[in-house]
């Protein structure tokens, strides 16, 4: 159709515009395994001492790789601080490392440890469709054959510092 047939070029932009977004709606990428590399860019563990808060950051991981709803990360981020706060017995590094999750795991931010970072970027946040969920259910339980009792170990933590 072209302006003189009653469309105007805005609106015939427009309608083009929403007509590619919708294209890119109905095939959904694949989620990618589950990779880790621990507690991102803070220490896995204490420097001094034996504290060591790195199996919070892998199960927050498996989160944060799925992603999902933003209300599902903020359960996903209080969890984190509640098991950092159980492991080290710091309320003050449990704060910080909610704080930092908070203000570094957007899912609009192109990083490795997005929320949501095993989908391709630009997801955001949206809950799983029931496909989804068994795609990333199969794959956190291939994932916890071989680690199910979340141990950070070089292998992993080692995954996820190409991406």
């Amino acid at each position: 159709m072209t302006a003189r047939a009653g469309l105007r070029p805005a609106t015939l932009a427009l309608a083009l515009c929403v007509g590619a977004m919708m294209a890119g709606c109905g095939t959904a990428a694949p989620l990618h395994a589950f990779t880790t590399d621990g507690c991102s860019m803070f220490p896995d563990r204490a420097l001094i001492g034996k504290a060591d808060w790195c199996t919070c950051c892998l199960a927050h991981d498996l989160a944060y790789w799925q992603g999902g709803t933003a209300d599902e990360r903020l359960a996903a981020d209080r969890e984190l601080a509640r098991c950092v706060q159980d492991r080290a017995l710091s309320p003050a590094l449990a704060t910080t490392m909610l704080a930092g999750v908070r203000a570094g795991g957007s899912a609009y931010l192109p990083t490795s440890y997005r929320w949501g970072y095993g989908w391709p970027y630009g997801r955001g946040y949206q809950e799983l469709n029931d496909t989804e969920k068994a795609q990333a259910a199969d794959l956190r339980a291939a994932y916890l054959e071989h680690n199910p009792a979340l141990v950070c170990t070089p292998q992993d933590l080692s995954q996820r510092a190409g991406d």
